[in-house]
């Protein structure tokens, strides 16, 4: 009996430290990760949930692992051929909706990486949100996570 509370402290502890609140504005982190398969630089992934009743937007991030960091989009040319590019506005979060960062797609990125990550290494990194403000993250690193369905909207790798 005595595990299954400590497991239930645990868990809550988690759930909680994942939520940032201010002022009206609820955004909850799920899943974050972060991968560097070159030593220059690295990306970060996961689901930004808002549970406001208005719609929020994550407008900038920073860390000390990187001389810039911005936010990121693929994007297909007039060839069919994905390029990243900067999202130039933010990444919107509706409300009491989800927005996906993930590979592929709308993500962080960390150029002029400073230091080496990795597997197991934590980052501590500041999302900027348009309306709750800043929020402090410790993302770990995972450089052999694959993708799969998650609640990024990743797909399962066969």
């Amino acid at each position: 009996m005595k595990l299954k509370n400590v497991l239930l402290s645990v868990s809550a502890a988690v759930l909680l430290g994942s939520a940032a609140f201010a002022g009206d504005a609820k955004i909850m982190v799920d899943e974050p990760y972060l991968r560097s398969t070159n030593p220059k630089v690295a990306a970060a992934f996961m689901g930004l949930m808002n549970h406001a009743g208005q719609d929020d937007r994550l407008i900038s991030a920073t860390s000390d692992i990187a001389k810039r960091v911005e936010l990121h989009t693929h994007i297909a040319d007039g060839h069919g051929v994905m390029k990243m590019t900067e999202i130039k506005g933010g990444i919107a979060v509706p409300a009491e909706g989800l927005a996906h960062l993930k590979r592929g797609g709308d993500h962080i990125m960390f150029m002029g990486v400073t230091k080496p990550l990795n597997d197991g290494d934590i980052i501590e990194v500041t999302l900027t949100f348009e309306k709750a403000g800043d929020v402090k993250l410790e993302i770990p690193v995972d450089n052999d996570r694959k993708p799969q369905a998650d609640a990024h909207g990743e797909h399962k790798t066969h």
